[in-house]
């Protein structure tokens, strides 16, 4: 995970558990499929290890347990690895209460 975030000079480690769901259609409601651990944040983005095969432009939500983070992201990086998938993944909108500062 670090060597992905090499590539984001802001980025922090946090930990933040939150939930996963791939959004394949616009409008559609999240299906969150995947538990995943946030390993580092900037004020812009989120950078995480999954399971879900994902790609450049996926739309994801993350939803942590007390809804405090409940935001879309959309993919700008993946780094493939047998059996994860890093990836780094952009707000799509501003996050008032996302805990990175600039």
């Amino acid at each position: 995970m670090a060597g992905l975030a090499r590539f984001f000079p802001e980025a922090t480690p946090v930990r933040i558990p939150v939930q996963l769901a791939r959004i394949l259609e616009p409008g559609e409601a999240p299906n969150f499929s995947e538990s995943i651990i946030i390993e580092f944040g900037t004020p812009r983005e989120v950078l995480f290890a999954c399971k879900t095969p994902l790609e450049f432009g996926d739309v994801l939500h993350l939803r942590n347990s007390d809804g405090s983070l409940d935001v879309s992201v959309s993919v700008v990086a993946v780094q493939y690895h047998p059996g994860k998938t890093l990836v780094a993944a952009r707000f799509q909108g501003d996050v008032p209460n996302w805990i990175v500062k600039s």
